[in-house]
């Protein structure tokens, strides 16, 4: 697509909605909570915001900036800025394949969602208890037809919605979700708050308990803080870096990350008052992990008054919150094809969607008619799901990471005075000349600790 034709944001706060919607999704809403708990608390919290600024802003900046300075997307972006015989581009076909595994998964687990808010807007969990809540869970992973049925729904509306073009589809649809998102986690967090009980698992969440972190030991406390202000945001595969190119210069990219990222902060932490005083107010353990949403949750929505409205619309938030990510990550893959190969997006679309129905479907069947376990490189055992998981978050994205910062800072690649040019372009902040030692040397060893890490 010729640069000069590139499709850009209607406003500001489309482009703000959208690159929120891309960074908000499961992995903080719901684990963001719970690591949180058993960290902490606001110890755990005070490091996250530290590492998400000295880590995840400057890293979203220069996505950003790659996408910003060549209007393009991932492969033909660095082609148009690496010095001349270079082969950054060659990071971009990974950046297309993180895109694709992390949605070979994520449609799955965004259509779980999906499936929760009906059943509880059906009325079906009304009258179970115990086992038989948790059973609903395990017998939807048994059920490949539903399971696909769900899936295939998430990937042919997400679809649908990017085919429409970006302000026509994707910036009208994530506004209204994400506004969306907004008001629901406003109005379910006050009603947490005024659960009796609610407030002490607000004291357990937020309020700093420094022998609650030294017991989970402060090394651990700040390795998690930093592993999720990192993983949060979704750096390294160039899901931000197509927003950049769609977006204006009239504002620094200091400035536009920085409201990106108390977006995203903000949903996190509002999560987490959702999920603590409904927990502590029926007495449940809020450290489950991911069993949380599926079967601990529904126990204490059943037990609220006026339950069954309340379940529903918490997974109708975590269904915006899914869903956002879904059609963000799409629009990446549009924008390949139609930059990559001259496509329209109606057929980038339609090649696409078969394509990641296909890809989704081991994951699918992974919990039923393919299931197996395999040990993983850093000691756990997993099914599909948690493979292509793996691979996306403990490899392709600390890595992809690390190569845009190499990119940015080293005179082999676009190079420092380029980046700073290009981040510092408009009104707004400015990210400093001074940090170029930072960001030359620390910075770049901060990201491959964290792939070391993941790997081990």
């Amino acid at each position: 697509m010729d640069s000069k034709k590139r499709e850009r944001f209607q406003s500001r706060l489309g482009f703000l909605l959208v690159s929120a919607g891309c960074a908000v999704g499961i992995g903080n809403v719901w684990k963001f909570p719970y690591v949180a708990g058993a960290n902490g608390g606001g110890v755990f919290v005070l490091f996250y915001l530290l590492f998400l600024i000295v880590m995840g802003v400057p890293v979203l900046t220069m996505e950003l900036a790659v996408g910003r300075a060549s209007r393009k997307s991932a492969v033909p972006g660095y082609k148009a800025l690496e010095p001349a015989g270079s082969k950054w581009h060659i990071h971009g076909w990974f950046c297309i394949a993180g895109c694709c595994l992390l949605m070979m998964f994520y449609t799955t687990v965004s259509g779980w969602m999906l499936g929760y808010f009906f059943k509880f807007a059906a009325g079906s969990f009304t009258h179970l208890a115990g086992d038989a809540v948790d059973a609903v869970f395990f017998d939807m992973l048994a059920n490949p037809w539903e399971m696909t049925a769900w899936m295939a729904l998430t990937v042919v509306v997400g679809f649908l919605v990017v085919s429409f073009g970006l302000q026509k589809g994707l910036e009208r649809i994530t506004k209204v979700m994400m506004l969306g998102l907004l008001v629901l986690i406003a109005v379910l967090a006050v009603h947490s708050l005024m659960l009796p009980g609610g407030l002490e698992g607000v004291k357990f969440y937020l309020l700093p308990d420094f022998q609650r972190a030294a017991e989970a030991g402060l090394g651990h406390v700040a390795t998690a803080a930093m592993n999720q202000a990192f993983f949060t945001l979704s750096l390294g595969i160039a899901a931000m870096e197509i927003f950049g190119s769609y977006m204006s210069r009239d504002n620094t990219l200091t400035s536009e990350a920085v409201r990106i990222c108390s977006l995203d902060t903000f949903v996190a932490l509002m999560s987490g008052l959702i999920i603590f005083p409904a927990c502590f107010a029926f007495g449940v353990e809020p450290d489950q992990g991911p069993t949380l949403i599926f079967m601990i949750l529904p126990k204490v929505f059943i037990n609220m008054a006026g339950g069954r409205l309340w379940g529903a619309l918490f997974f109708l938030f975590m269904t915006f919150a899914s869903f956002s990510t879904v059609i963000a990550v799409f629009e990446n893959l549009q924008a390949s094809c139609i930059d990559n190969f001259g496509w329209s997006r109606r057929k980038a679309a339609l090649f696409n969607g078969v394509f990641m129905l296909l890809a989704s479907m081991p994951c699918v069947l992974g919990y039923n008619l393919w299931y197996f376990e395999l040990a993983l490189p850093n000691g756990s055992v997993g099914q599909v799901l948690d493979i292509e998981d793996f691979i996306v978050s403990n490899l392709l994205l600390p890595l992809g990471s690390l190569v845009y910062v190499l990119f940015c800072v080293t005179r082999w690649g676009w190079g420092w005075d380029n980046y700073l040019a290009e981040a510092n372009a408009g009104r707004g902040l400015n990210m400093p000349r001074g940090l170029k030692p930072y960001f030359q040397f620390v910075l770049p060893v901060l990201v491959l600790a964290i792939l070391v890490m993941g790997l081990l």
